[in-house]
């Protein structure tokens, strides 16, 4: 597939698009709570009625995941799971447009002391963080605990990367490309700690399958060569919204043990076990809507 050309005039009708959704999220953080609440939810029974395609991928996930479930507790799930992503639209939005710390009533922090002795070795860290709906949110609040770099994906569209760009620089002390292996190394061996979601499926040459909730899954090996790489302790995230739906708790656990082992099948298992037990906590929370399963190993057929 050809890549796509975009203007460099960011004022080209092209980007018409990217600015207005920039615009209405700026409008979106400024709203009340309860506003953002009900707004979000709506987002989300919209999705939920119309994105067929994501419905379905969703609704995959939920069943290779959670095959306890009957029909009608997973249908349940996946409208839960449309909702509470259509809510994080708008914590992105708060995440991105507004200082943390009128937030910081909101926030409950636990486990700082595995965080504050993980810094106090100098070894920087590699903050595991996963895909929930709370993603950018999450960030955010964390800010207002500890400094930290981030990870991330760089947009196609460059209005848009722009703006995304520079939100996640307020929050995190440097953006750095998911590609720029170099960068994040060295921003770790200078004593940062880095946040990096290693959770989605990034291709068969980037990964091993280990077992995500029982099925195999392609994992990426580039948290235990980062591990290796630095000496940096790993340290799982956990952070979700709580039942209120106007309170927050983020989590550190202590940091993963005999990790890197030196087998990689092995390493990766260990990091999605955590993520498996992140989500466990709230499942709808987690961002089923991606292809988790999408490649699979020599000779099995695709999920979706």
């Amino acid at each position: 597939m050809a890549k796509k050309v975009y203007p460099a005039n960011h004022a080209h009708p092209r980007y018409w698009g990217a600015w207005l959704g920039i615009a209405l999220m700026r409008l979106g953080a400024l709203l009340p709570w309860r506003a953002k609440l009900a707004l979000g939810r709506t987002i989300g029974l919209l999705s939920w009625k119309l994105a067929k395609r994501r419905r379905h991928i969703t609704d995959t996930n939920l069943a290779l995941c959670f095959p306890e479930l009957d029909d009608r507790q997973r249908a349940a799930l996946v409208k839960k799971t449309f909702v509470a992503n259509g809510i994080g639209i708008l914590e992105t939005a708060t995440g991105w447009c507004r200082d943390p710390e009128h937030l910081r009533h909101r926030v409950a922090f636990r486990g700082t002391e595995h965080m504050d002795r993980a810094m106090a070795q100098g070894k920087g860290a590699l903050i595991i963080g996963i895909h929930f709906s709370t993603l950018d949110l999450g960030g955010a609040l964390h800010s207002l605990f500890f400094p930290a770099d981030v990870v991330y994906r760089p947009h196609d569209n460059p209005v848009f990367e722009d703006f995304m760009t520079r939100a996640r620089r307020g929050i995190f002390g440097a953006a750095i490309d998911r590609h720029d292996l170099r960068g994040v190394v060295r921003r770790i061996k200078s004593g940062h700690a880095v946040w990096y979601s290693p959770d989605q499926d990034f291709g068969r040459e980037a990964s091993v399958f280990a077992p995500f909730f029982g099925v195999p899954a392609a994992s990426i090996k580039l948290t235990a060569k980062i591990a290796k790489m630095t000496g940096a302790p790993v340290m799982p995230l956990m952070f979700h919204r709580n039942p209120d739906n106007r309170t927050y708790t983020l989590e550190y656990l202590p940091p993963l043990e005999n990790f890197p082992s030196g087998d990689e099948v092995a390493d990766a298992a260990q990091v999605n076990a955590f993520i498996e037990q992140a989500i466990r906590r709230h499942p709808e929370q987690y961002l089923w809507l991606h292809r988790r399963f999408k490649t699979r190993p020599p000779g099995e057929s695709s999920f979706y």
